[in-house]
C-alpha cells in the first residue's frame, strides 16, 4: 500500500492567527525534560508508515512515562480546594502582646497564600457538599512562614488526636461497599456525643456555605501570643468575611452538586479575575492564664467556643486576596500548611488536637510531596533557609554546598539565635503522666443547647430537616442510639427529630 502524500492535509492558516486566542507568541524551541530540542511533537517514530512504533523514540517514551506520573497522592482530608494570593495588613497595634515582627506596626503588610477546601470528599467531589470548610493561610514573614490552619467553624468534632483517624474513617467510604455510609457516621457520633456541637453547625445551613468568599474563618484552636519578655496571652483567631455571610439551603447545595460541582472554586477565581477582591477583617479573642484557670470547662477543648461576651473580639488587621494562581498544581495542590510552622511570638497551647496536628500535618506532607516539600516555591519562606538537613528525594538548589552537614563544628556556618522568643518563659507545667480521659458531662451539652436556641424558627426547622434526613439513612439501631443525646441537648429538638424519623421509618 502506498502511504498518503505528506501534503494531502494542510493546516488552516487562519486558525493560527485568530485574534480570538490569547497567544503569547513564541516561547522558544520545544524541548524534552533534559533540554534536547524536539523534532516532532505530532507523530511517533515507526518502522515504515504501517509499521510498529519504535522504542528508540525517546520523546514518546519520556512523554508517556512522565504523563503516567502526573498525579501525586491526594490529601487524606481537604483534598478538594481552591487558593489565591494576597496580603495581610495590620490595622491595630498589638505589639504589646507579641514580638512577631509581621505584627509589629500598623500598616505593615505581609504577603500570604490562602487555601479553602472541603474536608471529607475526594479531589473530584463537589464544592457544595455538606462539610466543614478548611481555611488555611500561609503568611510569608521576614522570620519565616506562619501557617494559620483552621476551618470555617470555631470548633471541631473531637478533642483528642487519638480519635482523629477513626473519625475521618467514618466520613470516608465503607471498606466493603466503597459507598458513603450513614451507619458509620451516626454510630461514631452516638459514642462520641461531644461531637454534636459541631454536628449541629454542620447540619445547619452553615454546613453548606455559598462559596468560599462568604464564610468566616477561625483558628479553632487556642494559640499563644508571646512578647519579648516571655509573657504570653492565649488567643483565638477570627477571620470575618467582609462580603457578608451567605449559605445555601440543602436543596440549593444539592442542585449545585449536579450542575456545577466546582461552584466555589469558580466563584473565587472569577471574583478575583474581575477585580472584586475578597477580604476578611481579622480579630483575636484574648485571655490570660489566670482567666483560663477560672473557665467552667477546659479552655483548650476544641469542641467548645470561648464566649465573645466574656472575651470580645479585638481587631488586628485585614486579609485581602487579589491574585489568582498561575498554575493550580504548582501553587494550590502543592501548597502544604502545618500549624507547627510558627514564627517567634506565636506558640502552641495545650490543646490536645492542636498538639497532634503539630506532628501529623508535616508528616503527611512528607508522604504526599516528599521530604523536601518545603523547598517547593509555594512553601518556601522569603528569606534563605540555613540548616544542616541534607539530601532526600527531589532536593533543590545547592543542598548546602560544601558546608558541614553537622553542628557544632569548627568551620562556621549558621548560628543559633538564643534571643529568639520561641516559647513563653513564664508558664508552668505539672501533673502525672497518664491517659487523662475527658469525661462526658452536662457541660458538653450547654453550648449545643445555646446554639439551637439562638437559631431562628426557620433555621431550627432547616436543622431538624437536615439532621433527621441524614439520621434516617442509618439503620434503626443507630437512630435510636443518637436520639437520647439530641434530647439531652434540647428536649424539643430531640423530639422533633424523633417525630421526623418515626414518620419516615416505621421500624423505629
Amino acid at each position: 500500500m502506498i502511504p498518503p502524500a505528506n501534503n494531502q492535509i494542510k493546516a488552516n492558516p487562519k486558525a493560527a492567527t485568530s485574534t480570538d486566542l490569547p497567544l503569547n507568541g513564541s516561547l522558544g524551541t520545544l524541548t524534552t525534560g533534559s533540554g534536547n530540542p524536539v523534532h516532532s511533537n505530532q507523530t511517533s517514530q515507526t518502522a515504515g508508515y504501517y509499521g510498529p512504533v519504535l522504542m528508540q523514540d525517546f520523546h514518546l517514551i519520556d512523554k508517556l512515562a512522565r504523563f503516567d506520573r502526573e498525579r501525586i497522592p491526594e490529601r487524606v482530608v481537604h483534598a478538594k480546594g481552591a487558593g489565591a494570593h494576597g496580603y495581610f495588613e495590620v490595622t491595630k497595634n498589638i505589639s504589646h502582646l507579641t514580638c512577631a515582627k509581621f505584627l509589629s506596626a500598623v500598616g505593615k503588610r505581609t504577603p500570604i497564600f490562602a487555601r479553602f477546601s472541603t474536608v471529607g470528599g475526594e479531589s473530584g467531589s463537589p464544592d457544595t457538599a455538606r462539610d466543614p470548610r478548611g481555611f488555611a493561610i500561609k503568611f510569608y514573614t521576614e522570620e519565616g512562614n506562619w501557617d494559620m490552619v483552621g476551618n470555617n467553624t470555631p470548633i471541631f468534632f473531637i478533642r483528642d488526636p487519638l480519635k482523629f483517624p477513626d473519625f475521618i474513617h467514618t466520613q470516608k467510604r465503607d471498606p466493603r461497599t466503597h459507598l458513603k455510609n450513614a451507619d458509620m457516621q451516626w454510630d461514631f457520633w452516638s459514642h462520641v456525643p461531644e461531637a454534636l456541637h459541631q454536628v449541629m453547625i454542620l447540619f445547619s445551613n452553615r454546613g453548606t456555605p455559598d462559596g468560599f468568599r462568604h464564610m468566616h474563618g477561625y483558628s479553632s484552636h487556642t494559640l499563644k501570643l508571646v512578647s519579648a519578655d516571655g509573657s504570653f496571652h492565649y488567643v483565638k483567631w477570627h477571620f470575618r468575611t467582609n462580603q457578608g455571610v451567605k449559605n445555601l439551603t440543602a436543596k440549593q447545595a444539592a442542585e449545585l452538586c449536579g450542575t456545577n460541582p466546582d461552584y466555589a472554586t469558580q466563584d473565587l477565581f472569577e471574583a478575583i479575575e474581575r477585580g472584586d477582591h475578597p477580604s476578611w477583617t481579622v480579630y483575636i479573642q484574648i485571655f490570660t492564664e489566670e482567666d483560663a484557670r477560672k473557665f467552667k470547662y477546659d479552655p483548650f477543648d476544641v469542641t467548645k467556643v470561648v464566649s465573645q461576651k466574656e472575651f470580645p473580639l479585638h481587631e488586628v488587621g485585614r486579609m485581602v486576596l487579589d491574585r489568582n494562581p498561575e498554575n493550580y498544581f504548582a501553587e494550590v495542590e502543592q501548597a502544604a500548611f502545618s500549624p507547627s510552622h510558627m514564627v517567634p511570638g506565636i506558640a502552641p497551647s495545650p490543646d490536645r488536637m492542636l498538639q497532634g496536628r503539630l506532628f501529623s500535618y508535616p508528616d503527611t506532607h512528607r508522604h504526599r510531596l516528599g521530604a523536601n516539600y518545603l523547598q517547593l516555591p509555594i512553601n518556601s519562606p522569603q528569606d534563605a533557609v540555613r540548616y544542616h538537613q541534607r539530601d532526600g528525594p527531589m532536593c533543590f538548589g545547592t543542598n548546602g554546598g560544601r558546608q558541614p552537614n553537622y553542628e557544632p563544628n569548627s568551620f562556621g556556618g549558621p548560628q543559633e539565635a538564643p534571643d529568639t522568643r520561641e516559647i513563653e518563659a513564664k508558664s508552668a507545667v505539672e501533673g502525672y503522666i497518664g491517659r487523662h480521659t475527658y469525661k462526658l458531662t452536662d457541660e458538653d451539652f450547654d453550648q449545643p443547647r445555646a446554639l439551637y436556641r439562638l437559631l431562628s424558627a426557620k433555621e431550627q426547622q432547616d436543622l431538624v430537616d437536615n439532621i433527621a434526613g441524614s439520621i434516617a439513612q442509618a439503620k434503626p439501631v443507630f437512630q435510636r442510639n443518637i436520639l437520647p443525646h439530641l434530647k439531652r441537648i434540647d428536649s424539643e429538638f430531640g423530639s422533633r427529630v424523633e417525630a421526623y424519623l418515626k414518620e419516615h421509618n416505621s421500624g423505629l
